[in-house]
């Protein structure tokens, strides 16, 4: 009994996570994907707010601030982490979980027919503070693009991408994000796997 409630359990977050999170087709058609292998990605972050700031850099400007004052150096550490963990973290995430959902290749491969471009354009990072907790959350705009003439195939936003771990050990803001691009990886590949079909 107590096995099926936990099997029960799993099944109910996994669905409120699925709406939770939207996936939109904003224009066009990705049929012309159909039996290719292997996408160019590129991902950018413009004119991405952060929590309650319209700017990413008035987030990070306060951020560094706050921590440099508790620690001398701490807030460029901070800052450091905070941009590294793109490349490090969260764009591999959503890589990884993309791949395992769609038939293509995602990578750096700028001989690709098309290109696909994830630009975030929020960023909730949420808290953990063992009694109140908050997910993190991403929103996406993803156009992908034929890589020669930059003509738009097709466009997508992703919103509400959450963030979390099972059990709520999360008290790493970078690991609460980098759960929503995984969230958000898996759930567009899906999307573009039916789509093309």
């Amino acid at each position: 009994m107590r096995k099926l409630f936990f099997i029960i359990l799993i099944g109910l977050l996994g669905n409120m996570q699925l709406q939770a999170q939207r996936i939109k087709k904003l224009e066009g058609d990705p049929k012309p994907l159909s039996g290719e292998t292997k996408i160019n990605v590129v991902f950018t972050y413009e004119n991405m707010s952060v929590g309650k700031f319209k700017s990413e850099a008035d987030y990070i400007e306060e951020k560094k601030g706050d921590y440099n004052k508790k620690e001398d150096g701490r807030g460029d550490k901070w800052e450091a982490n905070w941009v590294g963990d793109r490349s490090a973290r969260y764009e591999p995430q959503f890589t990884e979980l993309f791949e395992k959902h769609s038939p293509f290749a995602l990578g750096k491969y700028p001989e690709a027919k098309y290109t696909m471009i994830i630009n975030t354009n929020r960023t909730e990072p949420g808290f953990n503070i063992y009694i109140q907790r908050r997910n993190a959350e991403i929103d996406l705009e993803i156009t992908i693009i034929e890589t020669e003439s930059k003509k738009v195939v097709a466009k997508y936003s992703v919103k509400n991408a959450p963030g979390r771990t099972f059990g709520g050990y999360d008290y790493d803001t970078g690991q609460r994000i980098e759960e929503a691009y995984a969230a958000a990886g898996k759930h567009f590949g899906k999307e573009l796997k039916g789509d093309i079909k």
